[in-house]
């Protein structure tokens, strides 16, 4: 396990164990074993330390699928690299964020990705349109897909800037059944798209469940 990982993990998760109303579903069905792929919905700058939680408290660490962009970052991008992190270039043809990736669920590991590669600019938080990664990654690593939900944190880091620290706010989170790969074909596009697609449906009823269920008196602080 890298250095950083190690320094990193407690420092900035604990705090955040200590400072919401965490409420987690499924928890059961991430798996404790083995290489495994997990989607999640992206409405917050913050959802990585929600989705880093529920992987850490699950006995593993997770390998983040980040924009390259912040590992420019001074200090964060060296912590991001120290932790092991994987940079995506956006927009562009380099396949190394997918090998990476790849070879980190050969090693067992567990990888975090958002298909929407952005922080949601739906104007109901819920799930935009994706990128056709997280199916092709699980496609060509024969790995289900374990989708996450989360709601609440989009009222504390908006993409807007906007947002509040309100101590005991509930930040909710539920994971879902493991999606297996249809096929391993990867050349189809029309049918990755729809795959993307299915994933995204199933991404989105469990963000509308969680958004229904959220604790009335928070839902507009």
């Amino acid at each position: 396990m890298e250095p950083w990982y190690r320094i990193a993990a407690p420092i900035l998760i604990r705090p955040n164990q200590l400072w919401f109303n965490w409420h987690l579903e499924g928890e059961e069905l991430l798996p404790r074993t083995g290489p495994a792929i997990v989607a999640g919905n992206h409405i917050s700058y913050i959802d990585q330390f929600v989705s880093g939680n529920v992987v850490i408290r699950a006995g593993r660490r997770p390998r983040f699928m980040a924009k390259a962009e912040l590992f420019d970052i001074p200090f964060v991008g060296m912590a991001f690299r120290g932790a092991g992190q994987i940079p995506v270039r956006r927009g562009t043809r380099d396949t190394a964020s997918l090998d990476a990736a790849l070879a980190a669920l050969d090693r067992g590991e567990v990888v975090v990705i958002y298909p929407e590669a952005t922080v949601t600019k739906d104007p109901d938080s819920l799930p935009m349109p994706a990128k056709t990664g997280a199916v092709r990654l699980s496609r060509m690593s024969g790995v289900p897909i374990t989708p996450f939900a989360s709601w609440g944190a989009q009222r504390v880091w908006q993409k807007s800037g906007r947002g509040s620290l309100a101590f005991g706010r509930p930040l909710w989170a539920r994971v879902g059944e493991p999606i297996p790969p249809a096929s391993r074909s990867v050349d189809d596009v029309a049918d990755l798209r729809e795959a993307t697609a299915a994933l995204m449906a199933v991404l989105t009823d469990m963000v509308v469940d969680l958004r229904a269920r959220y604790p009335a008196r928070w839902a507009g602080r």
